[in-house]
């Protein structure tokens, strides 16, 4: 079996908030990549309840991080998609990323 690794350095400040994300992906070329913010999701199949991670630097700005919400929920729509094959759920998720964009001012 061939394993491949995703890391992920937080650097915090004294208030444990925190102030550098880098983030490698040797497969994918990555190494030391700078991030503002990251969301990771983790399904545990023991409780049936998905796991977070969402952190972001004192540096992310407001408008940026609206636009980072907005194409995760566009992308959560394509994954459901391509998970269930109901494209009209996918549709109705697509319209609610869109409502986000509109009521958040990004677009």
């Amino acid at each position: 079996m061939r394993k491949t690794q995703i890391t992920i350095d937080v650097e915090l400040d004294e208030n444990h908030i925190p102030e550098n994300i880098t983030w490698n992906a040797q497969d994918g070329g990555i190494e030391k990549e700078e991030t503002k913010a990251t969301m990771i999701s983790v399904w545990d199949d023991k409780t049936m309840e998905a796991l977070r991670i969402d952190l972001w630097t004192k540096e992310m700005p407001v408008d940026q991080m609206k636009m980072f919400i907005h194409q995760i929920l566009i992308s959560l729509g394509n994954t459901y998609q391509r998970a269930t094959g109901e494209e009209d759920v996918a549709q109705w998720m697509e319209e609610v990323a869109e409502e986000f964009a509109v009521k958040s001012a990004i677009k």
